[in-house]
């Protein structure tokens, strides 16, 4: 076994690196001073770059989050790595060969290390086997959608023998051990033993940013084929599905120039997008698009607030018209607020997603559709409005509330008023009712909470106040008994404020899953739709037994069976209703709550007004309007 790396070895290899190279492949980097870089930290979320890099002393510094320190420090955090792997990994960038005390040659790496060169070992059989006569399914797959072998050997296409431990031979004869291999992911265990993961399937390498193979993603191709559709790399130390998204090695450079990024959904997708000329294609590899993708898109594209919306990157996603589609765009819709970048959505013609539509109608069709672009607020407003019946009354002012907190969330201001007047002529009602309706959503007093940033909320913690215990309830109503509370009281819900920070974030996931409201998804696709950390809460609230008692009959000494099972159906019954009750009057409460909110408020921007000023005819007739409804909804 190798000793330690000579010390010497260790301060030349950091002196030839420019860590600016190196960290500039996880962050884009800007010049931001005579000898300084910056860009946005890839160790916190934020908006204006904090992160510095000075490649004459090799050094990175966040003024925001304070992580500092040199080259080997940032992989060992960025990348989990030991210090003796960053050493490692820095040397074999610059094709220095370090010499370890013992005398020995290079040697010896750590865990990582070696997880990394078993999936690149596995990467390089599998490119072999394609060209294997058993392999002829799969390159007939690749030929009918338009994947020549140049095409294969860009993305690193390979092929996984139908064996049972051809794989594991493989790699054993390269020296690699059982443990290791299972702890990358390549082998699985049964009852037989360990077993090849990947078997009879068409493979795809997934690499990190900097292009090292930490995973694949391999599709079924035989009919006795009994597993899913698509089946990754599981967890392992340097595979985590939630943080990688394929295809960005590839895609990054031109990400960071055209401050573009496309998101598709599959591998063959993205590759389609990259030959037909859209080369910032990336896509998600087996999961939903959430938080930390944001992150990552956001360090490679450099989203930073410049305060100027012109200045703006762009993501753009592709969505399949099915429901799967539907629930990645509500999901996508749920993290829109993250970027600083303008977001938009393409559906490409006749449901074909970026394979087929290039396969059926070229390269130039296919880059032509990411020129249709539709803004994602504007796809989610039009997805919410087709939950409501637009040719009611009823259906245009509930509808109405429920778009007007999309509206209000649009980052260019400027676009606003325009989407007023235009949503104001979907719905087909007055621009004014529109504003009123974002007037409502957007005044609002947050109430301050003190707890502790690692501490989760729970069911029992939110009923600190009446506030948050009211808010709290209406959740539960709104998650566990959808069918009695009923869309249109839903509807106008989505249209309050909630105060607690929690459960104000799972109402904008409500709002973003809402086209599913009442179906057999609708829990799921809230969960979906929220934070990773609030997936705990939105289940228990989902779970736990709502706020009325059952009903219990007066049991007589004597009863047959017969008259038991009667007595426990009306009890059924009477609780029943009572739930209903219970649903409807907590909605309706929270409902005028907010109501007396908004009017209290307009109240006081109206004292504040001088007399004769113009505008305040227009806040006296909102705070009219707001008390008939208040009175029209006591009166129902």
């Amino acid at each position: 076994m190798a000793g330690l790396i000579r010390k010497s070895d260790i301060e030349e290899v950091k002196q030839r690196a420019n860590s600016a190279d190196i960290v500039g492949q996880y962050v884009t980097l800007k010049r931001g001073g005579a000898d300084s870089l910056k860009g946005l930290c890839p160790f916190h979320d934020e908006k204006s770059p904090s992160f510095s890099v000075r490649p004459n002393v090799g050094m990175f510094k966040c003024f925001g989050c304070g992580e500092s320190g040199d080259v080997y420090k940032f992989l060992q955090q960025i990348d989990l790595m030991t210090f003796t792997e960053s050493v490692e990994k820095v040397a074999a960038s610059i094709n220095f060969t370090l010499t370890y005390e013992d005398g020995g040659a290079e040697r010896e790496t750590g865990n990582r290390s070696r997880l990394l060169e078993a999936n690149r070992a596995a990467e390089q059989f599998f490119i072999e086997q394609l060209t294997s006569p058993e392999a002829a399914t799969a390159r007939d797959f690749l030929t009918s959608r338009g994947f020549d072998r140049a095409a294969c050997d860009l993305f690193g296409v390979g092929y996984a023998p139908n064996s049972f431990d051809a794989v594991r031979k493989h790699l054993t004869a390269k020296k690699f051990t059982e443990a290791e291999l299972e702890a990358a992911g390549l082998l699985s265990r049964g009852e037989r033993g360990v077993y090849d993961r990947f078997r009879g399937r068409l493979v795809w390498p997934i690499r990190d940013v900097t292009g090292a193979t930490i995973g694949f993603g391999a599709r079924r191709l035989r009919d006795d084929d009994n597993g899913p559709k698509y089946l990754n790399t599981p967890e392992t130390p340097v595979y985590h599905k939630a943080k990688v998204l394929y295809g960005l090695d590839l895609a990054k450079r031109n990400i960071a120039k055209d401050r573009r990024v496309v998101v598709v959904e599959g591998y063959t997708d993205v590759m389609a997008c990259h030959l037909a000329g859209v080369t910032t294609a990336v896509a998600t590899c087996g999961t939903a698009f959430g938080g930390d993708h944001v992150s990552l898109i956001r360090r490679v594209l450099g989203d930073v607030d410049a305060g100027d919306t012109r200045s703006r990157g762009e993501v753009i996603f592709t969505f399949d018209p099915d429901e799967a589609g539907q629930k990645a765009a509500s999901k996508a819709f749920a993290e829109d607020s993250k970027f600083v970048a303008n977001t938009f959505v393409v559906v490409a013609p006749d449901g074909l997603d970026p394979c087929d539509l290039r396969q059926q109608r070229g390269n130039a069709a296919l880059a032509a559709i990411f020129e249709t672009k539709t803004p994602l607020f504007e796809f989610m407003i039009r997805r919410t409005m087709l939950g409501f019946d637009l040719d009611t009354v009823e259906g245009r002012v509930h509808a109405t509330r429920a778009v007007a907190p999309i509206i209000s969330g649009i980052k260019d201001r400027s676009m606003v008023d325009g989407y007023v007047r235009v949503v104001s002529g979907w719905l087909g009602v007055e621009p004014a009712d529109v504003r009123s309706a974002m007037q409502a959503s957007n005044n609002w007093v947050t109430i301050e909470v003190e707890s502790d940033p690692g501490t989760m909320d729970t069911f029992a913690s939110l009923g600190i106040n009446p506030t948050f215990e009211r808010e709290r309830d209406v959740m539960v109503a709104l998650l566990r008994y959808p069918e009695l509370m009923g869309l249109a009281l839903a509807g106008d819900i989505m249209a309050c404020q909630f105060t607690h920070p929690s459960l104000r974030k799972i109402h904008g996931a409500m709002i973003a899953a809402f086209s599913d409201f009442a179906s057999p998804t609708w829990i799921s696709r809230v969960i979906e739709s929220s934070d990773a950390e609030l997936h705990p809460l939105v289940s228990e609230l989902a779970m736990v037994d709502i706020r009325v008692r059952p009903t219990v009959l007066p049991k007589p000494k004597t009863e047959t069976p017969e008259a038991a099972m009667v007595r426990r159906e009306e009890e059924a019954r009477l609780t029943a209703i009572d739930i209903a009750a219970y649903v409807v009057d907590i909605g309706t409460t929270l409902i005028i709550s907010d109501i007396v909110r908004q009017r209290t408020e307009f109240q006081s921007i109206l004292q504040r007004t001088p007399e004769g000023a113009p505008e305040r005819t227009e806040l006296q007739r909102r705070i009219m309007e707001l008390e008939v409804r208040r009175r029209s909804i006591r009166t129902e």
